[in-house]
């Protein structure tokens, strides 16, 4: 089963960080499908789901970022409700603690993107209930 790898980028709470970042990633023509940041006073975390996040990685280490590459799952549902209900209702059936979960949606599907505590039980959890995984390819036709 196919998972996506995500940039996580520590950022200091401080005015042009986030630009720059962009300004890296875009000056070398990565293309950005979904970004979140979790922010507290002093520092924040920006997750990226990118077109290229091997190349958007070692870009930003070059360039003294603190970066890791983080394997996620991408669900593709419907954009009710209900359908992000039963997908963490099975989740936590399974004992699973979902560290992070955010989600866009693109014309009549939505998208997420989720990290679990134990990211091969959850991987379990999404094959054994049939969700429908997204990978690579298709996010970067989005």
């Amino acid at each position: 089963m196919t998972t996506i790898q995500q940039l996580s980028v520590f950022l200091e709470n401080k005015s042009g960080r986030l630009t720059e970042v962009l300004e890296i990633l875009d000056n070398e023509q990565i293309r950005i499908i979904t970004l979140t940041i979790a922010d507290t006073l002093e520092y924040g975390i920006l997750r990226l789901i990118v077109s290229d996040p091997e190349k958007g990685y070692e870009l930003l280490k070059l360039r003294d970022f603190r970066v890791s590459l983080t394997d996620v799952v991408t669900l593709q549902v419907s954009p009710s409700t209900a359908s992000y209900a039963v997908i963490l209702k099975k989740l936590s059936e399974a004992q699973l603690s979902v560290e992070y979960i955010y989600a866009f949606s693109s014309g009549q599907k939505s998208i997420i993107v989720l990290r679990a505590d134990d990211h091969s039980k959850a991987l379990d959890v999404v094959k054994n209930n049939r969700f429908a995984v997204i990978g690579k390819d298709e996010l970067n036709r989005l």
